[in-house]
């Protein structure tokens, strides 16, 4: 994420820099080549000159005729335009070689400025991620205390009990995804590559999710372009979450059908729930960000999906099909 930002931060200011140059040395050329062209040799008269000369003591006029003056002026015009086009040609090198060298200075110093300006919010992040991460353990086992006791007080049909298990429910729910969050971010990039079938992992998914789907009236559905021999080298763990991420979040706002599209290079899981507005898509990946308030959930299933696909340099987003009324997420393994 830094790194992006350092070099969206760089080449902001190279563009910038290289806007202003081309500007002003784009003026510069042309008012130096208008300058030029205006100074044109002025002709001699058309009446030819004379010119005297005295030789031996006599006086003799000699007169230039309109034909040599002609020819004379020709290559006068033409000795000018020669040195006015290379002293042309030379500006206009020393303008790419001033250019070129002010780019560089400027990447450079940006590079550094912007290492400065990074690094109090990259601090700061590390901090809050830090946090997140020990606040989560610490809250893990006072909250497993409290399961425990609502479980062993035996009370049932009470509201208020119910009420308060199903708090503490969600509360180590969304603590468990603090935890996954603060991991996936982590600064080990350790990436565990393996043979694996990818129809596999999809199929032990939908398995997992069935229960859930029939509860809810949904119907799971696989389609594979693989066949259940074929294995592919990726990080199955990765590739597992990010699956079981999108199949939850598919059942929790579809209505009749989820299905899972698995192609050569990427996995669709559409479901028909309602369909997400386009200005929400892109903020679909956002930590805490809900397209629709009303829903339970706090927003950091596909967070972690992305932080996940971040770290495996694989690519994920959603699309809204209208033609079909389904909500399509995707993720490219490849």
């Amino acid at each position: 994420m830094f790194k992006k930002l350092k070099r969206k931060f760089i080449l902001t200011n190279l563009l910038t820099s290289a806007a202003i140059l081309l500007v002003a040395f784009v003026s510069i050329y042309v008012v130096a080549a208008k300058t030029t062209s205006g100074r044109d040799f002025e002709k001699y008269e058309q009446h030819p000159p004379i010119v005297q000369t005295q030789i031996s003591g006599h006086q003799t006029e000699i007169t230039i005729t309109p034909e040599y003056v002609t020819e004379f002026n020709e290559q006068i015009a033409e000795r000018i335009k020669a040195e006015r086009d290379a002293s042309l040609q030379t500006l206009l090198f020393s303008l790419i070689a001033t250019g070129i060298f002010v780019e560089i200075a400027v990447a450079l110093i940006s590079f550094y400025f912007a290492e400065q300006a990074i690094k109090p919010v990259r601090d700061a992040y590390n901090a809050q991620k830090e946090f997140v991460a020990n606040a989560s353990h610490e809250i893990k086992t006072p909250l497993a205390v409290i399961q425990a006791n609502l479980e062993a007080s035996g009370i049932e049909d009470n509201k208020w009990i119910n009420n308060a298990a199903k708090k503490a429910e969600d509360l180590a729910e969304l603590n468990s995804q603090l935890l996954a969050l603060a991991h996936t971010e982590s600064v080990s990039s350790d990436i565990k590559l393996e043979e694996t079938s990818i129809n596999h992992i999809v199929s032990d998914a939908i398995s997992a999710f069935s229960p859930r789907a029939e509860e809810k009236g949904i119907k799971l559905s696989q389609k594979s372009e693989f066949k259940d021999s074929d294995q592919t080298k990726l990080n199955a763990t990765a590739f597992e979450q990010i699956l079981n991420i999108y199949i939850d979040n598919a059942i929790k706002y579809g209505k009749k059908s989820v299905k899972i599209e698995i192609k050569k290079d990427r996995v669709d899981v559409s479901s028909d729930g309602k369909l997400i507005a386009e200005d929400k898509l892109k903020h679909i990946f956002e930590r805490f960000y809900q397209a629709d308030k009303s829903t339970e959930g706090v927003g950091l299933g596909l967070a972690i999906a992305k932080s996940l696909a971040d770290k495996n340099h694989w690519k994920v987003y959603a699309t809204a099909d209208k033609s079909r009324r389904l909500n399509i997420f995707t993720l490219e393994f490849k």
